[in-house]
This record gives structure tokens, sequence and C-alpha cells, in this order.
């Protein structure tokens, strides 16, 4: 399991994946919050926060692991290494956990350049370092378990087709649909009791609690749920192949 998610991570660097995802997401945060005018520039805010950097990563981040993602199981299927894989002495589960946590690494190292966003605010507040650094970091933590969710919902993606592009838009309309489908869906819910239940479902609804600062047991049970969740029916789409 350890050599295959160190190939896998090589791969991402050796085919330029992992620097064009880390370069993109930094240049579209960048331009946001510090070129482009409007309400996401920080100096045009007047307010020492990184609130339009966590507003605008899930998005970003919408597109960016699906990219990260596609080729994960859709790639080894289309090239017959998938087979060859599945006859070593590595389990299903094995595999698919060494190319998932590949694409969390990769998650990581494109929000470590971030910290220079921190930095900057913690300099430019009046007076000085004035924010709201309990938000600020259950923000980050919010943001990596929802790229986590990402992650899972890709590699399962991936595991349905050989097409890379399909695998990309599956894993795009399912992201878009578990984080803000299932929270539109809650709105037009009559009933109170359904439509909270719904609204419970969905990864921004939790996203949005652990960034006010507190990190709620519910709110990490349900990612490592989620996540679990798309982990085991990609270990089930993995299985059917042996039959």
């Amino acid at each position: 399991m350890y050599s295959l998610f160190i190939k896998e991570i090589s791969s991402f660097f050796h085919s330029l994946t992992g620097t064009i995802v880390i370069v993109v997401f930094l240049l579209i945060n960048s331009l946001f919050m510090w070129v482009f005018e409007g309400q996401m520039n920080l100096i045009d805010g007047g307010y020492a926060t990184l609130d339009p950097l966590f507003a605008l990563a899930p998005w970003v981040f919408l597109v960016l692991i699906p990219a990260i993602t596609m080729r994960s199981l859709a790639e080894e299927k289309k090239a017959g290494t998938l087979d060859l894989l599945l006859t070593r002495p590595v389990s299903e589960m094995q595999i698919i956990l060494a190319k998932y946590f590949a694409a969390i690494v990769l998650i990581v190292l494109s929000l470590l350049p971030t910290l220079v966003y921190y930095y900057s605010i913690v300099h430019l507040g009046n007076p000085l370092g004035n924010l709201d650094r309990g938000g600020i970091w259950g923000s980050y933590i919010g943001l990596l378990f929802l790229a986590s969710a990402y992650a899972g919902i890709g590699i399962w993606c991936s595991s349905l087709t050989e097409n890379l592009i399909v695998s990309f838009i599956l894993a795009v309309m399912t992201g878009l649909f578990v984080c803000y489908g299932l929270e539109q869906i809650s709105t037009l819910v009559s009933t109170g009791g359904i439509g909270k239940f719904i609204l419970s479902l969905s990864i921004i609804e939790h996203y949005r609690s652990m960034s006010r600062g507190v990190i709620d047991t519910r709110d990490v049970v349900y990612f490592i749920a989620l996540i679990t969740v798309f982990l085991v029916l990609t270990r089930a789409r993995l299985e059917g192949r042996k039959w």
C-alpha cells in the first residue's frame, strides 16, 4: 500500500497535475482576494478576515479535486493495469486508500501556501493581530474535511467509468448535489423535520458549522461517515469486477 501511495503522489507531479492544481487554486483565490475589485477583495472590505478564501475555496475545490481524482481508477481501468493491481497481495481497500490519501496530500499541499494570507491579515489588522483566530482555524479544518469528502466522491466516480472526462463530470455533479443541491432541496420541503434532515445531509451545512470556530463532533462524524460511504461504494465497485 505504501509503495502504491508513493507512486500515486509521484505520478501527480511527474504529469504536472499536482503542480497545476496547486497553482490554479492559489491563483484563483489570490486574484479574487487581492486583485479583483469587489466584496471578495480584502483591501476593499476593510476587515482583517479570511472569509473570502473560505467562501471561494469550496467552489474552486469542486472543480479541482475531480481533476485530481478522475484518473485514479478510470485510467487504471482504461490501461488494463487495475486487473494487474487486483492480483497483487493488496486488498481493494488498500488500493483505494493509497489513491485517496495521495489525493489528500495534494489537497494539504495546496492549502499550506494560503497560510501566507493568514500572515498577511495578521499584520494588516488594526490593532496588530486583530482577527478571529478560532473562526479561521475552524474554517481551515472544515475546508480540509470538505475537500476530503470531495476526494472520496471523486474516487468513487473514477471507479464507475474508464473515461476520464465522464469521471470528472460525474464527480463535479455529485459533489455539487451533495454540497449545494441538498441545501436547495431542503428549502423546498414544507415539512420542517424532513427539511432539516435533508439539510443535515448537506456538506456545506456542516462546513459552515465548523467555520464558526467550534468543532462539533457531529460535524466530524458526518464527514467521516460520508467519506467512508463513498470509499465502501468504491470497494464494492471493484469487487464487482471479479464476478
